[in-house]
């Protein structure tokens, strides 16, 4: 049942989009296809182009390079564009919807929610959907597809350097789910500690009068601190476990790139590949 209202409101906000969703999906779809075509795009200069010898080949390898470049940038630029777009309308959508909803709830309601909040979960944590919708979810879905087209590249290309690279995803992923859990963690209270902050401040100019009626200034200016100091420090510990991610990730891609360079290196001394079928391999 949560399943379905969920499924349910997500068609709500989406449904008016239908059309601009089905836009931004083909031009991610070329996008993927165009990335995925341009490692043959190389494999053809090299091979067809420098390797014969001959100039009109070369320049056919080139336009044809050219073409997919060309497709690569019109598309990344209308997927841009719409994603964004679909993004930040979803995203003034919900900010309306739930406004609309809190005006007609009960005042008790606000008694033991505080209105500061409400206000930092409007503006911000709907700035977060945005993100989302406008960028993360259009990334994720190019990217499966392209690790789909890939796999397949890449076991036409060459079975051998194929089994050693999915030999070492796992070295990779496992460090990315790890490290992924603990960021995302922290992220969400990183996230409740900076609307507490905005609490505070709401809650301390709207009672100011009484504030400084009482001599309270140097108290709240502590209060405040704290908090913020707080919320610093879980950010900081978010920042030291993606940076850790970060390097994990380079260390383990470039050292399997590495052993796949030598691999590699060593079938195309023996004949076995041609330089252009690594090249496009590799990219």
């Amino acid at each position: 049942m949560k399943e379905r209202s969920r499924s349910d409101i997500a068609q709500r906000f989406l449904k008016p989009y239908t059309g601009q969703i089905a836009i931004a999906a083909v031009a991610l779809t070329l996008t993927a296809s165009a990335m995925l075509s341009l490692g043959q795009g190389i494999r053809i200069i090299i091979d067809s182009g420098f390797a014969s010898g001959e100039q009109d080949l070369l320049t056919n390898s080139l336009l044809f390079f050219g073409v997919v470049a060309f497709v690569l940038t019109v598309g990344t630029y209308i997927r841009f564009y719409f994603v964004s777009k679909i993004g930040e309308e979803i995203t003034a959508d919900l900010r309306r919807a739930v406004f609309d909803h809190l005006v007609w709830v009960r005042p008790s309601f606000f008694d033991v929610n505080s209105a500061s909040e409400i206000q930092s979960r409007i503006t911000t944590d709907t700035t977060l959907i945005q993100t989302v919708v406008g960028s993360s979810l259009s990334i994720a879905v190019r990217n499966t597809l392209m690790l789909v087209g890939g796999i397949v590249l890449l076991f036409i290309t060459n079975f051998k350097l194929s089994l050693i690279v999915l030999g070492c995803v796992p070295l990779v992923v496992f460090p990315v789910i790890f490290f992924g859990r603990k960021v995302r963690t922290l992220s969400n209270e990183s996230q409740h500690k900076i609307a507490d902050v905005g609490v505070h401040v709401g809650e301390s100019f709207r009672n100011l009068k009484v504030l400084q009626s009482f001599n309270h200034e140097k108290v709240d200016i502590q209060r405040f601190s704290e908090k913020v100091g707080i919320s610093v420090a879980v950010s900081i510990k978010r920042i030291k476990y993606r940076a850790a991610l970060t390097a994990a990730v380079m260390v383990l891609a470039f050292g399997a790139i590495a052993a796949l360079f030598y691999v590699g290196g060593v079938e195309v001394l023996s004949g076995k590949i041609s330089p252009g079928d690594f090249v496009a391999f590799i990219f």
